[in-house]
């Protein structure tokens, strides 16, 4: 006689397993999903990167364009101010790195073997290593030389064959900041009309709201620390004899945009001049010494205090947006990357409101509790009131249930 218990048992499995096969479906339609999403980043890129950006430049200028139309000035012209203001402030940087980045460039010979000088005693550890790399090659049976080759390419056509696309690139982008700054109101407009309830209308109402405050405040924000480092950094190369100290501030107050990746290229390039120009050790670090200081007080102190905490994000989260916009759009990547994060965080708490971890009784702190263990017993606690509760209610749906083989009234059905 079969066990009464072995169907149910067979069918509990069963379903555990449709339930996999469910969630591996849906985590496969996730995953190719975001592969095809990737794929069309990656080819969309002559018109998703500087339309991206022009809606990140837009949200920065935004406030701006308030303040003009607020003077009965219409949205048309204001969205054209914004665009020459942008331009005029571009052509400024410009006017900074041209005079004394031509002369760098005309010194880069000099440079390169100054640079060949200081790395020759460098020659017999690379030498070493390179007679490991033969004996490895030989202990596995490679014997071939390994041989470089380097095709013969011409820079100025390399440079006349990107020149059309970057100009595209450049129009796209202007063409989009005036129409998305000339328009956003329409926008707004359009896109509120399209919420069905009045619910979805506040939220949607709400992330609007939000992604305008923080990008345009965030923005406005670190353009203003970016000044102040990039004039910091040029007293500081002038105070200690660094030729052309208003090209490395200007240079450090545009790489200040993108964390991280911007302040090691910064480091890099000091280091390289460091190396090309001066022949001592001390002379040859001040000038790396000097950014990374002001870089410090500029992190520590500046950023937390005009940004504020509501507008941070973890750091890995921030390396890993940067790495990936990077990776996939380039230079302009690294700009809408901490942008992007913004918009998304603020789309994210109005779509997917999250509750706070915080008990009915909250832990009472000792003395030695610092504030990471006064949180974890907070959510520690929080968790077990949680359980006790779905025991509960579990017990009480238990009890309101009738026995196991009686109908909805207590009596026995007959055998039919």
């Amino acid at each position: 006689m079969r066990h009464p218990l072995s169907g149910h048992t067979a069918q509990l499995d069963e379903s555990q397993f449709e339930r996999v096969l469910n969630n591996a479906a849906r985590l496969a339609m996730v995953g190719v999903g975001l592969a095809v999403l990737l794929a069309l980043l990656q080819v969309g890129q002559v018109f998703l990167a500087p339309v991206t950006l022009a809606i990140v430049v837009g949200l920065m200028f935004g406030p701006v364009a308030d303040r003009v139309e607020s003077a009965g000035v219409p949205p048309a012209l204001s969205a054209a101010v914004v665009v020459l203001l942008l331009l005029a402030v571009i052509f400024g940087f410009a006017m900074l790195f041209a005079v004394p980045l031509s002369e760098w460039v005309a010194r880069a010979p000099l440079i390169w073997e100054k640079l060949q000088a200081q790395l020759a005693s460098l020659k017999e550890p690379l030498q070493s290593i390179g007679d490991f790399q033969e004996q490895i090659g030989t202990a596995l049976g490679s014997g071939g030389a390994m041989s470089v080759q380097v095709e013969d390419g011409s820079a100025v056509t390399g440079v006349a064959m990107l020149a059309p696309a970057i100009l595209a690139q450049i129009a796209i982008f202007l063409a989009s900041l005036y129409f998305f700054v000339a328009t956003r109101d329409h926008i707004r407009t359009s896109v509120l009309s399209m919420c069905v309830t009045r619910r979805m209308r506040w939220r949607t109402a709400h992330v609007f709201r939000d992604v305008e405050y923080k990008v345009s405040r965030f923005l406005l924000s670190v353009t203003v620390i970016n000044l102040c480092v990039g004039t910091a950094v040029s007293l500081a190369m002038w105070a200690i004899g660094m030729p052309s100290p208003l090209l490395w501030g200007a240079m450090a107050a545009v790489l200040n945009y993108i964390p991280y990746v911007g302040q090691a290229i910064m480091v890099t390039v000091l280091l390289a001049v460091g190396l090309g120009t001066q022949t001592e050790l001390f002379q040859i670090l001040l000038p790396v010494a000097c950014y990374a200081g002001i870089n410090f007080v500029e992190g520590q102190i500046f950023t937390p205090h005009f940004i504020g905490r509501t507008l941070t994000i973890n750091p890995f989260i921030i390396f890993l947006s940067i790495t990936f916009w990077i990776w996939t759009w380039g230079p302009v990547g690294g700009l809408v990357a901490v942008p992007t994060l913004l918009i998304a965080q603020s789309v994210i708490a109005h779509i997917l409101p999250s509750r706070p971890v915080a008990p009915r009784r909250p832990v009472r702190r000792t003395a030695h509790m610092t504030a990471r263990e006064e949180l974890l017993a907070n959510a520690a606690q929080a968790i077990r009131e949680k359980r006790r509760d779905e025991e509960g209610e579990a017990r009480k749906q238990g009890r309101e249930e009738p026995p196991q083989g009686t109908g909805p009234t207590g009596v026995e059905p007959t055998a039919g």
